[in-house]
């Protein structure tokens, strides 16, 4: 273990000694960060409608479901967001995604059953853990209440009059009486409401994006350090004594991920004292998405120094793939901007899953729970960028 932490000591002042480490690890992000957070503060204007996104499918297409509609439209509460494409099974996971504070379904027969004056009921989808789901559930079984209770005072109007098709302007004329009730609900906040703060918002978006864009750009003196061993023949000098080929690896690693982790620490400080970039709201979740972000790309960055033949190779090395995966990641545009195709691709990037990690917790309100797939995702970049250094590393070493 002493070689180790040796190879690490000595890795880690070399790479300190240089201003580029600071200058790529620090100010650079620090810098870009606020210039993007400032171009990125027009995607965020609050919305003019900020009542909570709630699914709507009909399937019974009544004359008495479309009345429900327009009465759950007229909601001070909620927004009504409906899409004939959109099945049962792509509301649910719409909700489970927080894409939708809720779904309503209209069940086939609703208005038939409305008018035999035994209604079927409506199916309701929401996560139970989000706060307002309770309050929006009531709002929709006000709705639908109101509407039966509309439906029967027809009922009996038509059947006082002997005319059943007084029923429409009966209903229509108690529906009226609806619409200006004597008590109303209104919502002011909620996890699944966008932050009406613009400025918060958009520094959500660039404090990860250009946090783990930089991290890539450190790499560039790490690796040098790598290369640098091989051209003044130390490496060659260093497996002569007793110190292995893996101790030489990880030694070089875990200096590296000192680097990285430390930028990632300060920068995630920064952005919650300075930015208010909640990464606080969950601090083990963001700890999680932060060592599995840096473990990563510190395997990258020892990828690039086994491989680089030289300082300059080195430079290419690092920026191509800190431009590639970064433009593909959405560190430069936030990935929900962009269609379904350009999400996939973007995810075959490390970036993408570091950003998925970072805003669930800051942006998205999610929990725990929306972390672990990232950073599971960032950890398997992290296994596969080892092997293939520890390959090339015993063929040049050989």
């Amino acid at each position: 273990m002493n070689r180790i932490f040796d190879i690490t000591q000595k890795d880690l002042l070399q790479a300190l000694r240089d201003r580029k480490t600071f200058l790529f690890l620090l100010i650079m992000p620090i810098a870009f960060t606020l210039f993007f957070g400032w171009a990125f503060g027009g995607l965020y204007k609050a919305p003019a409608d900020n009542r909570l996104p709630v699914g709507y499918l009909d399937q019974d297409n009544s004359a008495l479901s479309q009345d429900l509609y327009s009465l759950l439209a007229n909601s001070t509460l909620i927004r009504l967001n409906e899409d004939p494409q959109r099945s049962a099974a792509d509301l649910d996971q719409s909700v489970a995604d927080g894409d939708l504070a809720a779904a309503i379904i209209v069940p086939s027969g609703y208005g038939g059953s409305l008018r035999s004056g035994t209604p079927l009921q409506l199916t309701f989808i929401a996560d139970p853990s989000q706060t307002a789901s309770a309050t929006i559930q009531n709002d929709v079984l006000a709705a639908a209440n109101r509407l039966a209770s509309a439906v029967r005072t027809a009922t009996i109007a038509a059947s006082i009059t002997g005319d059943p098709a007084g029923f429409d302007s009966a209903l229509s004329d108690a529906l009226t009486a609806w619409q200006d009730p004597p008590i109303q609900m209104t919502v002011n906040s909620s996890a699944i409401q966008q932050n009406t703060d613009a400025n918060v918002m958009s520094m959500a978006q660039s404090s990860p994006a250009m946090m783990l864009q930089f991290a890539i750009a450190g790499l560039i003196t790490a690796a040098t350090v790598i290369v640098n061993e091989r051209k003044t023949r130390s490496l060659q000098r260093l497996l002569t004594t007793a110190t292995s080929r893996v101790q030489i690896l990880i030694g070089h690693y875990l200096a590296i991920y000192a680097l990285i982790f430390g930028q990632f620490l300060l920068l995630i400080a920064f952005g919650q004292l300075l930015l208010k970039v909640d990464y606080l709201r969950l601090p083990l979740a963001t700890l999680l998405v932060a060592m599995a972000a840096a473990a990563c790309i510190s395997a990258l960055g020892l990828l690039i120094g086994v491989f680089a033949k030289s300082e300059e190779q080195t430079v290419v090395l690092v920026l191509i793939p800190m431009f590639v995966l970064s433009g593909l990641g959405g560190a430069w545009m936030p990935l929900e901007y962009t269609g379904a195709a350009f999400q996939a691709v973007g995810h075959v990037s490390p970036i993408a899953w570091g950003m998925d990690g970072f805003k669930n917790i800051v942006a998205r309100g999610l929990g725990f729970d929306s972390v672990i797939f990232p950073a599971a995702a960032l950890a398997g970049y992290a296994l596969l960028f080892l092997i293939l250094a520890t390959w090339r590393f015993q063929r040049i070493s050989e």
